[in-house]
């Protein structure tokens, strides 16, 4: 399986201030919603959201890797040296995971879930 970057984040303690300077800057077009989806108009470039999570850490940038298997992923990072920061969590669209990387670079997870 090919391991595309499927998806960012940008992490912040005031999303609707945030959303504010990416729509005024880039044209971004930003879900007042809870995840804060963004719109960058690109059609195929990857999509994105606006996290703020209400705890550290706030300023952040993720990407996120597909997998089709998070676990055994981490398992692989932590056998190249890595860590896992957060493991596999469920939400409604799929799985996550945010693992550290040799230099302490955090990177996203991502496995879909399965359509029935």
């Amino acid at each position: 399986m090919a391991h595309p970057v499927v998806h960012f984040e940008i992490g912040c303690k005031d999303k609707a201030k945030l959303s504010e300077f990416y729509g005024q800057v880039f044209d971004w077009k930003i879900d007042p919603g809870p995840m804060g989806m963004i719109d960058t108009g690109a059609g195929s470039g990857i999509q994105g959201h606006i996290a703020a999570l209400g705890h550290e850490p706030h300023q952040f940038t993720h990407f996120y890797i597909e997998t089709s298997d998070v676990a055994a992923s981490l398992a692989a990072v932590e056998a190249a040296g890595g860590r896992t920061i957060v493991p596999p969590v469920e939400i409604p669209t799929g799985t996550f995971a945010w693992f550290a990387d040799l230099e302490g670079n955090t990177v996203g997870l991502w496995r879909s879930k399965p359509r029935s």
